[in-house]
């Protein structure tokens, strides 16, 4: 098994399309689902396939994150070139941050238009992508 995709429902879909645009995200496809519910599929350029779905359900009314959901994390090669790229295109995300000290990953926050918190994270040098077992050894 493997995981494929998470789903986030959102309130205005063109303002989140924008949002997850400028985090660097393309549109795969999409697919309506009848009284105007549309489901499109995201994935970043050098992905193989979608690893994120917005789900748009005006019927619904406006999303509510809660308090169930912390959030989403997203590995990223420069940092820094990030937060200024995001920021150029209008975004807000949050200082630098060195959570495992100064030869740890480096981290910054973000929130998407319905209050969905991102973690950016850039691995230090030679650090094999996302957490392993050997992460805790």
């Amino acid at each position: 098994m493997k995981t494929l995709f998470v789903s986030y429902r959102v309130t205005d879909l063109n303002r989140s399309l924008g949002f997850y645009s400028a985090l660097g995200y393309a549109e795969l496809g999409g697919v309506e689902v009848g009284d105007g519910a549309r489901l499109v599929l995201l994935k970043f350029p050098d992905e193989p396939a979608a690893s994120l779905e917005l789900v748009y359900r005006p019927g619904a009314g406006p999303v509510d994150v809660g308090s169930g959901f912390d959030h989403l994390a997203i590995q990223v090669e420069r940092l820094a070139t990030t937060l200024e790229t995001l920021t150029e295109a209008g975004l807000s995300p949050e200082p630098l941050q060195y959570p495992g000290g100064p030869h740890g990953p480096k981290t910054s926050w973000l929130t998407d238009p319905d209050g969905y918190r991102i973690e950016l994270v850039e691995w230090p040098s030679g650090h094999p992508d996302g957490i392993t077992a050997a992460d805790f050894a």
